[in-house]
């Protein structure tokens, strides 16, 4: 069974237990997506230091809702290189294009049970983030995205959830050892400083990125900058 949402548990330790190889592919440098950012002063910070995606949390029962503390006209007026990334769970077309218009975002993470048909409209304004809950019921991963594949521009992988939660648990990685999936995608969940050299490690042609978000905070939205830094350093 397998449910669509957002962000894994010890995923990399459990790709590199059930290690698999694939054909020789020329490595690209590993993307980095910040997750839960709340304050304007993160995403100039993230922004400084080179990350490439800040996630705003647009669900208001989270703890990482950035809508009653993040300014539209701020964020829409400030000229970042980072890409802004917004994260929602079953929102109308008509919700999530407000977001886009106010907060100038340049991507939309869906991480709940989102039609193909809101990807493909949203993905004329954006691009599209599709995540997905994994669990080890699932018999072929490739089957699951296939219909996703012409109207999102990224998948992000992580295990099971638990209700109302936006950040998945432990995820078998058998369940990739033989898919092809064929989109760039992120893996998330369990990742700290620990995991840098671990990740490097992984070899599958559309591994795209990791996303990072609860290990490199003191608490929700309280990014430690310190670690993410460091993270950085280790991973390139």
């Amino acid at each position: 069974m397998l449910a669509a949402g957002g962000c894994l548990k010890p995923f990399v330790d459990l790709i590199l237990k059930d290690r698999y190889l694939c054909l020789p592919c020329k490595k690209r440098d590993m993307n980095i997506k910040v997750c839960g950012i709340t304050t304007f002063k993160q995403l100039q910070q993230l922004d400084g230091l080179e990350m490439d995606m800040a996630g705003l949390v647009f669900i208001p029962e989270s703890p990482w809702f950035a809508g009653k503390t993040l300014s539209g006209e701020t964020v829409r007026k400030a000229d970042f290189d980072i890409k802004k990334v917004g994260i929602l769970r079953n929102p109308s077309l008509s919700e999530a294009l407000d977001l886009i218009d106010e907060y100038k975002l340049d991507v939309i993470q869906l991480v709940g049970q989102e039609t193909v048909s809101l990807c493909e409209d949203l993905s004329t304004q954006a691009e599209v983030i599709k995540s997905f809950y994994l669990d080890e019921s699932m018999s072929s991963l490739d089957e699951v995205v296939a219909p996703y594949d012409a109207v999102c521009d990224y998948y992000l992988f992580s295990g099971p959830i638990v209700t109302g939660e936006i950040y998945g648990a432990a995820l078998t990685a058998a369940i990739l050892k033989t898919a092809r999936i064929e989109k760039p995608f992120f893996i998330s969940g369990g990742i700290d400083l620990s995991k840098a050299s671990m990740i490097r490690g992984i070899d599958h042609p559309d591994f795209f990125g990791v996303d990072l978000h609860t290990a490199f905070e003191t608490a929700p939205g309280e990014k430690d900058m310190k670690s993410l830094l460091q993270f950085r350093q280790q991973l390139r």
